[in-house]
């Protein structure tokens, strides 16, 4: 029996040529109509209007660059109010109210920040809440645990077998390492804030910034670049003309300095000594966090705000779990004897508490956004606005040595702006060619 069959080809059919698929139907999207890239692979967004080009990865490196840098002007701006009223209240409490608890000062304030990621989670529930608790939740800890695989293997695309191994242990560790190094360069402030100035403590103090520079060059592989190490040390400068820059103007009585003006001055020598080891340890610190618990390159800034956060409630938690320990001991030795605070100390100290954790905060995120250099020289703008506030409180107006050191803290500040913003810009742009960007999705 010979079975008649149809030919392969028939180019007389005019339905060969048609799809077996229709494509035009409404609702439906045709293949072509999804943007494909160099090897015809389809990629993962599309337009409806094909006459819009592309964007270069120059542009988007702008733009990515860009918000980042918004994001942590917000952060900047807030860690600086922040900061004015914590160094304040501070010296308020332990020059005038008489509360000189150095030690216990630093456990109650560092220990408070377990509550950033508490309230950083209302903030994001707030801004979620068409959201299921449980599908937040779920999202929540998804995008954390994502984030701390992105941190122990500086990577944001996670393997197979990344993605599978819990960086709990991880985070354990890098938490007692860079709280062990916080807590020794913090408490150095907090010990030199009963023998010195508040211009002198945040001036010395915020001399980190030279070495956070230092420190990046062998733990970041920061490059040695001119314009930064000119920036650094213009700022370096502002800050010496600020500390050391009023001293001829200095009381000194006709028959010489009295001995109290005498020990008021070996008090803030030692207290600027002091100060000025923990400058050296805050800039290591600074770093360490950088290079251990932040996330790589290419992180959306949502992601590296969100984990930034929760880090700094991890190192309150192990602050208050671990470093009460010599509180009891330092009691029994008559270092420092242990007494609560009661009346105005205690609400003042309520008050430096919040912003302590609202400046450290604040401060972590912008460390995770830019750098700890860029970091250290923006916190340098405290010196300047802690004058200002010495000035309305005491009644005390301004040296010119204040204004001067402050100009130049402020042009060093900008100079390294746009030397970061340049630098940030050309890494995003070359993680954009090798396309290693995330999407900005997961904020």
């Amino acid at each position: 029996m010979v079975v008649n069959r149809p030919p392969l080809h028939r180019p007389t059919d005019g339905r060969s040529q048609q799809p077996l698929l229709k494509d035009d139907r409404p609702g439906r999207l045709s293949r072509s109509s999804f943007g494909q890239d160099a090897e015809g692979r389809p990629m993962l967004h599309h337009t409806r209007r094909p006459t819009i080009r592309s964007k270069s990865p120059e542009y988007d490196a702008t733009q990515a660059t860009r918000k980042k840098y918004m994001i942590a002007a917000g952060f900047l701006l807030l860690s600086l109010a922040s900061f004015v009223v914590q160094t304040e209240t501070a010296v308020y409490i332990q020059h005038e109210l008489h509360w000189d608890k150095p030690y216990c000062m630093l456990y109650i304030t560092h220990g408070s920040w377990i509550m950033l990621w508490p309230v950083q989670l209302l903030i994001l529930r707030i801004q979620k809440r068409k959201l299921s608790w449980e599908a937040f939740w779920r999202r929540h800890v998804f995008l954390l645990k994502t984030t701390a695989q992105m941190v122990e293997t500086q990577d944001v695309h996670l393997t197979s077998r990344d993605s599978h191994r819990s960086p709990v242990w991880y985070m354990v560790k890098t938490t007692a390492f860079v709280t062990t190094a916080l807590t020794i360069a913090g408490g150095s402030w907090y010990l030199a804030v009963n023998l010195t100035t508040a211009s002198d403590l945040t001036a010395i103090y915020n001399c980190s910034a030279f070495f956070a520079y230092a420190f990046s060059i062998p733990l970041l592989k920061e490059k040695l670049r001119f314009d930064k190490v000119f920036a650094v040390c213009v700022a370096i400068i502002g800050v010496l003309v600020v500390a050391y820059g009023d001293r001829p103007e200095k009381k000194v009585s006709k028959g010489g300095t009295t001995g109290a003006e005498d020990q008021e001055a070996q008090n803030r020598l030692l207290g600027n000594i002091v100060i000025g080891v923990g400058s050296v340890l805050y800039g290591l610190y600074e770093v360490l966090y950088k290079r251990f618990a932040c996330p790589p390159e290419g992180t959306s800034p949502g992601r590296g705000t969100i984990f930034a956060n929760t880090f700094g409630s991890m190192i309150g938690c192990f602050t208050l779990a671990v470093l009460w320990i010599p509180i009891p001991i330092l009691h029994f030795l008559g270092w420092e004897e242990f007494r609560v605070p009661t009346g105005e100390a205690a609400w003042m100290l309520i008050i430096s508490i919040c912003a302590n954790a609202t400046f450290s905060g604040s401060f972590l995120v912008l460390i995770s956004l830019t750098s700890p250099v860029l970091s250290s020289v923006a916190a340098l703008l405290t010196i300047f606005l802690v004058a200002i506030v010495d000035w309305f409180r005491t009644g005390q107006p301004l040296s010119f040595a204040a204004i001067i050191g402050g100009v130049l803290i402020i042009v060093a500040f900008f100079m390294l702006s746009w030397s970061t913003y340049r630098e940030l810009n050309e890494e995003r742009k070359k993680h954009l060619e090798n396309d290693l960007v995330e999407s900005d999705s997961d904020q």
